[in-house]
């Protein structure tokens, strides 16, 4: 006889309210959403290393192959104990390097390095993500925080001597509270700033002030992250058309965000969402499925607290990358996320009638 799976609903809600899985389930392969965030990140890291040199990308290079090497000693120690437990041959184990994550959380940390570290920092970093934070627990999916996030808090607050000198020349200001952009208003912003008032600007009477094409093509020191902001937004098209996760995630921490700068920090939004990192922290450390909420309603709530956090960390706190600490907490919370959706939305499991 076919089997009728239903689910019977535990708690406030009436029984036979939830007809279906409230969980958020994704198109797309874990594979294929992480070579698409390696993409979108990729791109970004090019764009700041065509304006330093190419610095951001020996440290994106330095990062990945602290990754790759850590992936292919634990797979190959990995592959040994199967082989010694009864397995036939080593075939019978694809690399954990295969799936593509250790390459993406190598990059996504490059995101959150100043452009002019030690590319040594960020090898470390990465062995780190892979070790203590990836395979540590479990693997791919187990970790309770985003590797490449902490990665960025192991180098942040194990050097904070060299992370600071490597942003000496990037004075702290750029992003406190309350301020305007005071990137400085080249040639290439007033020439785009120009051409933007005359053709659409001037359909609505308003006018685009100096400073803010700045942003999308800064070249001063910075996070890579801040560096290639206009990269990073192309990508962000990418990963969002690719269903690399729910879009509404990182516009719902955006939309709390920004509103929260102009109405209660009095501040610039443009500028709040392109600089101290804020669009990397929404569109791929919020918006990371194995780190997060199950549910479109936990996954929800959580976007609206990383805004909100968001602008306390950097509003309040005067942090200028108070996004990544935002995201961290979300990541420390998801426990008690999953507890509530366990007991109030994924009720009563399925039963299986004949």
């Amino acid at each position: 006889m076919p089997v009728n799976n239903t689910i019977q609903s535990r708690g406030p809600f009436p029984q036979g309210l939830l007809l279906q899985k409230p969980q958020v389930n994704l198109i797309r392969s874990s594979s294929t959403r992480m070579w698409l965030v390696s993409l979108c990140a990729g791109i970004t890291i090019l764009q700041s290393a065509l304006t330093d040199a190419f610095s951001s990308l020996f440290i994106a290079l330095a990062a990945v192959s602290g990754a790759l090497l850590t992936e292919f000693l634990i797979d190959d120690i990995s592959m040994r104990r199967f082989i010694r437990e009864g397995g036939r041959s080593r075939e019978n184990q694809s690399g954990t390097y295969r799936d593509g994550s250790a390459i993406t959380s190598a990059l996504v940390l490059t995101l959150l390095l100043p452009n002019t570290i030690h590319p040594l920092f960020a090898f470390l970093g990465a062995v780190f993500a892979m070790l203590a934070l990836k395979h540590s627990f479990g693997g791919l999916g187990t970790n309770w925080v985003n590797p490449a996030l902490g990665a960025w808090l192991f180098i942040r607050f194990s050097w904070p001597g060299s992370f600071s000198a490597a942003l000496m020349e990037f004075s702290p200001d750029v992003l406190a509270a309350n301020l305007q952009p005071v990137v400085s208003a080249g040639s290439f912003d007033a020439y785009w700033t120009s051409l933007l008032n005359r053709t659409i600007f001037s359909l609505t009477s308003s006018e685009l002030p100096g400073g803010y094409i700045g942003l999308l093509v800064y070249s001063g020191t910075g996070i890579i992250a801040d560096r290639g902001v206009l990269a990073l937004l192309a990508g962000t098209i990418i990963i969002t058309a690719g269903q690399v996760s729910r879009f509404w995630i990182p516009l719902a921490y955006l939309g709390v965000y920004s509103l929260l700068v102009r109405f209660a920090g009095g501040g610039d939004m443009l500028f709040g969402l392109f600089s101290g990192g804020t669009l990397a922290a929404a569109f791929i450390l919020a918006s990371d499925p194995a780190t997060g909420p199950k549910s479109s309603a936990g996954l929800l709530i959580a976007a609206f607290l990383g805004g909100i956090l968001n602008f306390v960390f950097r509003y309040l706190g005067f942090e200028p990358y108070g996004a990544f600490f935002a995201v961290t907490v979300l990541n420390a919370l998801t426990p008690l996320f999953r507890y509530f959706e366990t007991r109030f939305l994924f009720a009563g499991g399925i039963h299986a009638k004949h």
